[in-house]
């Protein structure tokens, strides 16, 4: 029997994006291995009763992008086989399952694979640290990427929708000496260019959720909770005046950047760039954006991702790298502030602070030699 000449992509995680990037990859001619946890079997089998994943032409009487139906070559809640189907491993999950998923990963890896995390959110340096801690010495190619390239939606069994996609996805591999390497092999099967950056640093500091996502939902907790989430995120949540502190807490990630020496996108600019507008303010992207448009949810609760992710692996590492730089960050301060009070936690603890990304002890010029 003749085998396929595909190439051949796994990816782990059977949620939003998870279904949404293995439908893409296979549309776009790889072979797929779609991966779940044990436990999460109910995707795993609708996909397997339907051949495939199905992308719905509309939701809400809204028209959406890239529908259609793709089969998805193998479907598994076993690592080992996931983790042997290919030498390109896509984890397009929340940052607080990487290390989980990459500790069951880590027996069957082998030299010379690529594992590219969608969002990044510095992953990259924490899945390294915990291979050397556990005694690996393999030699992977860690990818961040600043977020997942759709705006999407698990919308029935073993069916998506695509509300949007980005123009180009910003990224890093660590080494950043490897970046044409991760662009030679995953340009053939990702649905949009990507663009290189300086370093993992840098991609973790470019990841638009960074204000919008933490601080809105801090803003509007009570409304999120008693309403249930039953609106219009962007639209709802982004008044004039919360537009104002966004501006705050953007200009302190700018800061941050300047401080270590790189030059970061302003949001509004990477925003106009990433889905082709032509806004004046951030409030207008997010009253006006087509694809934000669409997603009619929104959090209802405090342990939303939008904070159990976003300020615990986004705003944590900020106020990590202002520490070191003795930059002010009046604003990122306050809002994690607030939700370590929201989820009674200690976020700087549990985190992704320096420890936690193998940088504890480096100053800025030995972190950004480590990662170059």
């Amino acid at each position: 029997m003749c085998k396929s000449s595909a190439q051949r992509v796994t990816v782990i995680g059977s949620g939003n994006a998870g279904l949404t990037a293995a439908y893409h990859f296979s549309r776009n001619g790889a072979d797929v291995c779609l991966y779940g946890a044990p436990g999460f079997d109910a995707p795993l089998q609708d996909i397997k009763a339907k051949g495939g994943i199905h992308a719905i032409d509309s939701l809400n009487g809204v028209t959406l992008s890239f529908s259609g139906f793709s089969k998805v070559h193998t479907v598994t809640n076993n690592i080992r086989e996931a983790v042997s189907f290919s030498d390109i491993l896509v984890l397009p999950v929340p940052s607080f399952a990487q290390i989980p998923l990459f500790d069951a990963m880590l027996p069957h890896l082998k030299d010379g694979q690529m594992l590219v995390m969608m969002p990044g959110n510095y992953g990259s340096l924490a899945l390294k640290k915990h291979m050397q801690d556990n005694g690996y010495t393999l030699d992977i190619t860690f990818v961040d990427a600043i977020s997942i390239p759709w705006a999407c939606r698990i919308s029935g069994p073993a069916e998506v929708a695509i509300m949007g996609i980005k123009e180009y996805l910003p990224f890093s591999a660590l080494p950043a000496s490897r970046n044409q390497e991760v662009l030679d092999r995953l340009s053939p099967i990702m649905p949009l260019p990507m663009k290189p950056l300086e370093n993992v640093i840098a991609a973790g500091l470019e990841n638009i959720n960074f204000g919008g996502h933490p601080l809105l939902t801090t803003l509007n907790m009570g409304l999120l909770e008693n309403f249930k989430g039953d609106f219009n995120y962007y639209k709802d949540c982004c008044s004039e005046a919360t537009a104002r502190a966004a501006a705050v807490m953007e200009e302190e990630r700018l800061q941050i950047g300047n401080a270590m020496n790189l030059e970061l996108v302003p949001e509004l600019e990477a925003m106009n760039s990433l889905y082709a507008m032509d806004c004046k303010t951030v409030y207008e992207v997010n009253r006006t954006s087509e694809t934000h448009g669409k997603i009619n949810s929104a959090p209802d609760n405090a342990s939303h991702r939008y904070i159990t992710e976003d300020a615990a692996y986004l705003l944590v590492p900020c106020k990590e790298f202002a520490r070191l730089t003795n930059t002010s960050i009046p604003m990122i301060d306050a809002c994690l502030t607030i939700d370590n009070a929201y989820n009674h936690t200690d976020y700087m603890k549990t985190g992704r602070n320096l420890a936690a990304m193998g940088l504890e002890h480096l100053s800025v010029e030995e972190i950004m030699t480590m990662v170059a």
